[in-house]
């Protein structure tokens, strides 16, 4: 046992597939390793502290909107038969919450890893993944794995309902920025639309899913090969049949619109849609930072960036 020990982890974006995913089709998460958390696990005298954004305070204090959290911590002090040590867990976090970033499994994710650095046992990733979805399942209910999954590795994840979400390569020379339009997201509003678009019109909806799946799987291949303009048309056209699905929003459009006329390759909206956050390609550095002036004048609320270099 260690006097301190650390765990890191990073937020994740969903790149594209988002409710298609619904529809048994794939869907690629992106890691966003320069939006990160750190968890830092400290011996102290008496107590079990936990600091954080959210809150200060003993662990038994932690509020209802963080029990998975205090599970999943009280379960690891079981796992390493230690109900009793005092500790105080601080929690530094750059990922926002509520943004379809992944910080409820990203904050695991750290968690775990410290405590087990903490009691200097080994973590295959196959425990990491199990560990997390204790928090995610309590959390979410029925989490997908794919948010453990992304906010545990630096490579894509690519997904598909009913399997087990894995790792995909990545080749990519470019800028992922991403603007929230604060409109509160809502993910099982939009999941609703679609469905009652499919059911009620469906001549129309079936091919715009049919059409996410082949943009997903097109957008594996331009991640693997450096096919950066290519990756931009494809967001475009997702973007387009997301708008046919029904899930954008006014304030999602003129965001995007204000990306793409800056000069973004591409742009579209991230998650669940109906508000939310928005995703903009870019290849160079006066394209990242003309997009990036572009969504500040019509009102982005935060923007964030992430680059990819091919060493990655």
């Amino acid at each position: 046992m260690l006097e301190q020990a650390t765990g890191t982890s990073h937020a994740k974006v969903i790149l594209i597939g988002e409710h298609s995913v619904v529809y048994h089709q794939p869907a690629i998460a992106l890691p966003l390793p320069a939006i990160n958390i750190t968890a830092t696990l400290t011996k102290r005298a008496a107590g079990q502290l936990i600091i954080s954004n959210e809150h200060s305070g003993e662990l038994s204090e932690m509020s209802e909107a963080y029990e998975g959290i205090r599970q999943l911590i009280t379960r690891l002090l079981r796992n390493f038969n230690a109900t009793e040590l005092s500790f105080t867990l601080r929690i530094d976090s750059l990922i926002p919450q509520e943004r379809g970033m992944g910080s409820s499994a990203a904050s695991a994710v750290a968690i775990i890893r410290a405590f087990f650095n903490f009691f200097e046992v080994e973590l295959p990733d196959v425990e990491l993944q199990r560990w997390a979805n204790v928090e995610e399942m309590i959390t979410h209910g029925s989490p997908s794995g794919i948010d453990a999954a992304t906010t545990a590795h630096n490579k894509p994840v690519w997904f598909v309902k009913g399997s087990q979400p894995e790792t995909i390569p990545m080749n990519l020379d470019a800028t992922l920025i991403l603007a929230d339009t604060g409109v509160h997201g809502q993910t099982g509003l939009a999941v609703s639309v679609v469905r009652e678009t499919l059911e009620t019109n469906a001549q129309i909806a079936q091919p715009a899913i049919d059409a996410l799946g082949e943009l997903t799987r097109a957008a594996g291949v331009a991640l693997e090969k450096n096919q950066v303009a290519e990756l931009g048309a494809i967001l475009n056209q997702a973007q387009t049949h997301l708008e046919t699905l029904g899930v954008s929003h006014p304030k999602l459009d003129l965001l995007i619109a204000a990306a793409r006329q800056a000069g973004a390759l591409g742009a579209k909206l991230t998650g669940g849609g109906v508000g939310g956050a928005m995703i903009a390609l870019t290849k160079t550095p006066a394209q990242t930072s003309a997009v990036i002036a572009a969504l500040e004048t019509v009102g982005a609320r935060e923007i964030w960036t992430q680059q990819y270099t091919t060493t990655q």
